[in-house]
This record gives C-alpha cells, structure tokens and sequence, in this order.
C-alpha cells in the first residue's frame, strides 16, 4: 500500500509497525476494546507527526492518537476494521525546558507523568498531577482527557495546570502555542479546545505546565466515619480549618478496602473496618510542627464532634506512601475480583450522601447480592461508583447481561443529582451513545460545529465522544 511505503520514508521503516504482537497498542487497559491498526507508527518528533498526519489526510486514512494506552474508556485504541493509523506518542518524551522563575516547564507529550514530577523535583519544584496509573500513563493523554487524580482539590484538573500547548492539526499544520502566560487575553482560548477532547480535534505534541514551591511539610492521616454525611461534614472542617493546605480528601466504603485487605493482605490496614474511611492530607509552607499542630488539632476536633470515631496519623514517609497505597490499590483489588461496572462522576458534594443512599437502595432491589465499590475524590466531588457481581455470580456474566440496565439507573440518578456522567476519564467509546442521549443537545450541536471546523475529513480518533 502506497501509504505504508510514503510512512516508512518519513519515519524509518523500524518506526512502522504491520506485523508480530501489536496487542501493547491495540487492547485497551481494560481489556474491553480490542482492536486492529492497519499499523502502528511511532513518530520521534512534532515535524514526523505532522508528517503522518498530512500522509493519512491526503490518503483519507483515520488517525488514533495513543499516549500510555491506561484510559477507562476506549479512547485510545483503534477500532477492528485494520483500516486505522495508531499514532503513538511514545518516543516524544523529551523535557524541553524547565523555567524556575516562571515557575514553568514544557515537556513532550509522550513523557510519562511519573518522569514530569520527577524532573520538577530536581528542580526543586512540584507538579501535582498524581494519579495511580503515574508510571505508565503520558502528558498528552493526561491532557487529552483532562486528568483529575488525587490532588484536583487543590490544584485542579489537567487542564488547570497547562498554560500553552503544541498540536498537530488535522491538516498537518504545527500551532505552537507553548505560552508561559498566565495572563493572554488575545482571542478564543485554543488550549482549552484541545485539552479535554481525546484526540478528536489534533494531536498535542508538547505542553508547558505549571509547577509550584515544594511544601516544607505533609501530613497524612486515615480516619473513620460511620456515615457518609460525617465524611461530608469533616470535608467541611477540615476545608475551614485547613484552608488550602488541604490537599488531599479521598472517601473508600468498607467494601473497596475489604478488596485490598482480601486481594493485597501484605499492605497494612492501620483501622479496623467501617462503614467510610477518608483519607487526608495536609501540605504546610512553614514547617513539620506547624503542620501537625494544625493536623492533630484537626482530628481532634473531629473525634469531640463524632465526626470520626478513630484515626491513624503516618509517622514517616513510608507510613504516608503506605496509606496512599491502599487507596490506589483498590482498582487492582477489584481487577482481581473480576470485571466490574465502573461509573466515574461527579456531583455536587452536598448531594453525595443522597445519591448513594437512593442509588445502592436501587440497586440492591434490582440485583440483589450486588456489591458496590464506592471511592474516590470526595473533595472535589468526583466519586468511582462501581458495581460488582454479587458473590458466586461469573463477573463476566454479569457486566455483559446488566451493565446496560444498571449505567441507565445509575445515571439517571447523577442527573438527577445535577451530577455529570464522566468526571476525570473522559467519554471515549464506553460513554459516547450516553453522551448523546444526556447531553443538552444545544451542547452537542457546538461540539459537533467545532469538529466539522477543525477536523472537517473526520479522521481524527473517529467514533470517539461524538
């Protein structure tokens, strides 16, 4: 095919991939997508990518833009005509420029998060992007889909912690817009078009992202509630008292950390089981005492008002790591417990208690024995609302007979809520027919525009939230 030969010219035949094991690059994490890529191409820099892209426009051959290949929802694998150009992003992992003053740096899009905050500490700086798939997922991927992670409440989203951007266009053109501004008032924001929409629109090629001082201490605590609205409430203190050296605010029910207790028994569980158990974290400016004079006032005040009913302080870094790690360890918990029905949303945080309430109760009358994993990121609203089989019952089985009748009550009790269907993973394949159906259709009709400009061939990650 004259296409395959014209990629092997622009990028080395090494760098086109038609044969042997692609499944790295074509099966998604969860294993939920498979795929097969006419070929798999592995661009080294911004002027090969643009080269690809202008070889498939010109062939009306559609794209698949690829970073870590660790999203939830389908959005970065091809589809299983072995018609699709995958586009990895993998050998752009370059650390441009790192700017102290600005407190800035700009990296390539197929750096792994983990290489990112790590560059930014030798510097002596912090980029707070964190997330359990750090090691492996990239920056143009984090972007791609507007990244959360644990640290949202007080730093934001992926798209909170970018100021400029690099991106291939659908026609081959390079927009570099890899700006240090905090303040550029001059037109549409085109940043904030890319970021957030999975590869439909361009390719991001490199981003300049914001760092912050490294905090002179952190505090890190597990505490048990008896009810989610105490977890809501002692959210509340702890924002009051705490301001915005809160840092970390994440919710686990019993279930989830008796996954990680049954699946992981060699991580240490400091609490004894209850209903919630919330996980805080406290980065101070000044200095260790003053954060845990802070913290433990915190806690104590949440014990006198039986907010809490008992907490576990870390004493050292590893103690810290190790609490974190029971919390990230929960989605391998449940990838050993089999396939589960995972719902990433997001909800006003008041609302939260009333969701849960009404929606396990829902669900429990409709599949009896049915196990829900409740986690997430409680203090930015966000909460991984998933649905395991019921004891006995073949997982698979399961997912593939009620996954539809369970997401439709699921989802129409977010909205109800005033709640969104997707909160930090994106839509994807796995969410876009529920995209269509809740979406205003005044929004849709404004997405669709911007991607008739943008990508008028439609060879942009088709099939993808639209």
């Amino acid at each position: 095919m004259n296409l395959l030969n014209e990629l092997r010219e622009a990028l080395g035949a090494s760098q086109v991939l038609v044969e042997g094991d692609m499944s790295a690059y074509e099966m998604d994490w969860r294993r939920r997508f498979p795929g097969r890529a006419l070929a798999v191409v592995r661009p080294g820099n911004t002027a090969e990518v643009a080269a690809v892209v202008r070889l498939c426009a010109t062939h009306g051959v559609s794209l698949v833009p690829q970073g870590g290949n660790t999203g939830l929802v389908g959005g970065s694998t091809p589809d299983a005509s072995g018609t699709q150009v995958l586009l990895s992003l993998a050998r752009l992992n370059k650390v441009r420029t790192i700017d102290a003053a600005n407190l800035t740096m700009t990296v390539e899009a197929g750096c792994v998060l983990q290489t990112v905050q790590e560059a930014a500490a030798g510097a002596g700086l912090l980029f707070p992007l964190s997330l359990a798939a750090e090691g492996s997922c990239t920056i143009g991927g984090n972007l791609a889909s507007n990244a959360g992670g644990t640290q949202v409440l007080r730093y934001g989203n992926a798209r909170d912690l970018c100021l400029g951007l690099e991106v291939v266009t659908s026609a081959g053109e390079v927009w570099e817009g890899l700006s240090g501004l905090r303040k550029d008032n001059t037109g549409y924001d085109l940043r904030d078009l890319f970021i957030g929409s999975e590869g439909t629109l361009g390719v991001i090629t490199a981003a300049t992202l914001k760092l912050y001082p490294r905090p002179a201490a952190r505090m890190t605590a597990l505490a048990a509630c008896d009810t989610l609205e105490a977890a809501v409430a002692l959210l509340g203190l702890a924002q009051a008292r705490l301001g915005p050296g809160l840092t970390g605010f994440e919710l686990m029910n019993q279930f989830s950390l008796d996954l990680v207790r049954k699946h992981f028994p060699q991580l240490r569980q400091p609490l004894p089981p209850s209903p919630w158990t919330v996980l805080l974290e406290l980065s101070d400016t000044e200095s260790e005492a003053h954060a845990r004079t802070m913290f433990e006032g915190l806690l104590e005040q949440a014990l006198e008002s039986e907010l809490i009913s008992d907490a576990a302080v870390a004493e050292s870094l590893e103690q810290s790591h190790g609490l974190w790690h029971l919390r990230e360890s929960i989605p391998l918990a449940q990838v050993e417990e089999g396939l589960n029905i995972k719902h990433d949303i997001a909800l006003p945080v008041s609302r939260i208690p009333a969701f849960v309430a009404a929606t396990d109760a829902a669900l429990a009358a409709a599949f009896p024995g049915v196990r829900m994993v409740d986690f997430g990121h409680l203090g930015d609203g966000n909460l991984h609302y998933n649905v395991q089989a019921p004891e006995g019952v073949a997982a698979a089985d399961f997912l593939r007979e009620h996954e539809a009748a369970i997401n439709h009550i699921v989802y129409d009790a977010v909205l109800a809520q005033g709640g969104s269907i997707s909160a930090e993973h994106g839509i994807g394949q796995l969410k876009r027919e529920e995209l269509a159906e809740r979406k205003s259709p005044v929004a849709l009709g404004l997405m669709r525009a911007i991607k008739k400009a943008l990508d008028p061939q439609g060879l942009m990650n088709p099939g993808r939230v639209l």
